[in-house]
């Protein structure tokens, strides 16, 4: 793969402060496709003084024209639609079809999104005697993970340039290779120098360096929760804002009036997705006694089927990590009805999609978010007890809830702990806002709400 040996700060790509690189590993066959400068803090300086010097202009730039440059940038995206799956698929090993589907086309129409509210937004308001103005807070470090590459770049970049906004980008080490492509697309769409800028490199340095600099406004991270605490520290020790989306452990709830078929099958798809590497994904699935042996064995049967569909986990650390909380599962008393800890390829970071029934509340995989395709499915007895276990983590990200009736869905999902609910199926909305109650973050992604995150608010009273 084509890889850029240097940085790109203010509108161009620059030599690198050192001389270290971090290897691009094709997690399907182990192999080196490409290297990347390590950044450093002084890559990092130079880049938020990049930013810096271009944030009045862009600042004062009319709120339609910053639109006009998002859609442009949208454009390029949706023209190179067919290299960003084959990047993505190359450095995480999402199988092309979905690197297509969601990996490209995902980040596309958020992109097409911010260019649209950049121009439709209300930046000014009347309240009595005052005009309220929303001006961009700053200059924003933006620090992505790997599992959805350019999803997660164009859900900061974008609102942050509606805002008006200047950013600089540090991505995850594991998939670098897009993210230097979105850099070249900003380029190619006619992005100001300094608006937008990259830097890649190791998080313990890069990321550290960008969340502490003092001349960032605001840090956005997306990540672990354990990182995530790290850097809300950093960021809040200088009163900066933050914005946190982090882990989850999220609950479907099957109803007893629930078509199981449909909410058992869906739920362990949704499980499966990106090989189980999906802060948001339903790994807890609660139903109730009466249907639980029943529900079991459909979700094993249908794990099953995705034993030759799923990509590899990105890397060897994380494959033998969720391999270990398989294995810590089956000790503590679950019951393995699919899949399993044993590595199912010669080659590759592969884990076999694995149920585990039996599963407990005070279980270490019912209350830590594994990362990979491991489902554990839960036993309730009635309505408040599924309640009790689907709110009894630390986590609050997403969850699912199904019924035949879906007034009684409703109602028992305004009762979760949880940002985001889908009920007996709902599509994802890319407009609707995004992000987590409790450990699973501060903050909002998507659409209006996540275009609020990069304002702050000024009034004049008259």
């Amino acid at each position: 793969m084509n890889a850029h040996d240097g940085m790109y700060i203010g509108g161009a790509w620059r030599p690198a402060a050192g001389s270290d690189t971090i290897e691009v590993v094709d997690p399907v066959d182990e192999r080196v496709i490409g290297r990347v400068p390590a950044g450093t803090a002084a890559d990092i300086d130079a880049a938020v003084h990049a930013a810096r010097a271009a944030l009045p202009g862009w600042a004062a730039t009319p709120p339609a024209e910053r639109g006009a440059v998002i859609g442009a940038l949208r454009d390029v995206l949706a023209a190179r639609r067919e290299e960003i799956a084959e990047t993505v698929t190359a450095e995480l090993g999402a199988p092309l079809p979905f690197s297509q589907k969601v990996h490209a086309d995902l980040p596309i129409t958020v992109a097409g999104s911010y260019a649209e509210l950049a121009a439709a937004h209300a930046f000014e308001e009347r309240v009595g005697n005052s005009t309220v103005l929303h001006e961009p807070i700053g200059v924003v470090g933006a620090i992505t993970p790997w599992n959805y590459p350019l999803h997660q770049i164009v859900a900061k970049v974008a609102p942050a340039l509606a805002a008006g906004c200047t950013v600089v980008l540090k991505p995850a080490e594991d998939t670098p290779l897009v993210a230097q492509l979105f850099a070249e697309a900003v380029h190619e769409a006619g992005v100001p120098a300094g608006v937008f800028n990259l830097v890649t490199g190791l998080g313990v340095v890069a990321g550290q360096a960008l969340a502490a600099h003092d001349g960032v406004d605001m840090v956005s991270f997306t990540g672990s929760t354990a990182v995530g605490r790290g850097i809300g520290a950093t960021a809040g020790a200088a009163i900066k804002r933050v914005a946190l989306e982090l882990g989850g452990k999220s609950a479907n709830v099957v109803l007893p009036s629930a078509d199981l078929t449909k909410a058992v099958t869906v739920g362990v798809a949704n499980v499966m997705s990106n090989s189980g590497q999906t802060c948001s994904a339903w790994t807890r699935m609660l139903v109730h006694a009466s249907r639980y042996d029943e529900a079991v064995e459909l979700a094993a049967a249908t794990a099953a089927k995705y034993a030759e569909r799923l990509g590899p986990l990105v890397n060897a650390r994380q494959r033998d990590r969720v391999r270990g909380y398989i294995e810590k599962g089956i000790a503590e008393g679950a019951r393995l009805v699919a899949g399993g800890p044993e590595s199912p390829r010669e080659k590759g970071y592969f884990v076999s999609p694995t149920v585990l029934a039996d599963v407990t509340p005070g279980m270490t995989v019912a209350q830590e978010e594994i990362f990979g395709p491991v489902l554990s499915v839960l036993r309730y007895e009635d309505e408040e007890d599924a309640l009790r276990i689907a709110n009894g983590t630390v986590y609050g990200l997403a969850g699912a809830v199904w019924a035949a009736d879906e007034a009684e869905a409703v109602a028992f999902a305004r009762r979760m702990d949880t940002g985001q609910v889908d009920i007996n199926g709902g599509r994802f909305n890319p407009r609707a806002p995004f992000g987590g109650y409790k450990q699973s973050g501060v903050g909002r992604e998507l659409g209006a709400h996540g275009l609020a995150e990069y304002l702050q608010t000024k009034s004049l009273q008259f």
